[in-house]
């Protein structure tokens, strides 16, 4: 049996991020929630100061979480604080949860990575935070736009906002 791994990540409306990352390779499982706030049990109509985020199970022999957060990336703005499309406020900030120490690392390279490559809009704004307690959203938000496929999304894949991979430095 393969090992799995979890990321937490939020980049705005969950709908859109869960419709784009499921189809990527390697992911297993994806449910859509409220992380990263202060109010225990969060739901839709009462989630606080949480951000719609969206949990993945993927198989890193399959996919590295450094590729599914370049995906990230490259599907929503990082450079909006608090904003995504015409979504707007706390709830769709961008943010990574991280489950270890190795996942902080990644997720601050990448970061650094998408800065230096001067192909974003600006500065990235997305928080790095340890991952606290995911809320699973209602059974209605789960799936959203599978059900739904003309329903709405902010996400979308920018081709100009792919990283470009970097050279090896030999010894």
């Amino acid at each position: 049996m393969s090992q799995t791994e979890t990321a937490i990540l939020a980049g705005g409306c969950f709908w859109g991020m869960q419709q784009l990352i499921r189809r990527r390779p390697g992911v297993i499982s994806t449910r859509v929630g409220y992380s990263g706030g202060d109010v225990a049990n969060a739901t839709y109509y009462h989630h606080g100061t949480h951000a719609e985020a969206i949990e993945i199970v993927f198989d890193p022999s399959i996919t590295s979480y450094r590729e599914i957060l370049e995906f990230f990336f490259q599907i929503h703005d990082p450079t909006t604080r608090n904003r995504q499309g015409n979504d707007v406020g706390l709830s769709y900030r961008s943010a990574i949860f991280y489950t270890s120490d190795e996942q902080k690392r990644v997720a601050e390279d990448t970061i650094a990575d998408v800065e230096a490559s001067g192909l974003w809009p600006g500065k990235v704004v997305t928080e790095v935070e340890p991952a606290g307690p995911f809320w699973e959203a209602e059974p209605e938000h789960q799936d959203y736009l599978e059900r739904l496929p003309d329903g709405y999304t902010c996400h979308f894949p920018r081709p100009g906002w792919v990283l470009p991979k970097r050279d090896v430095a030999t010894a």
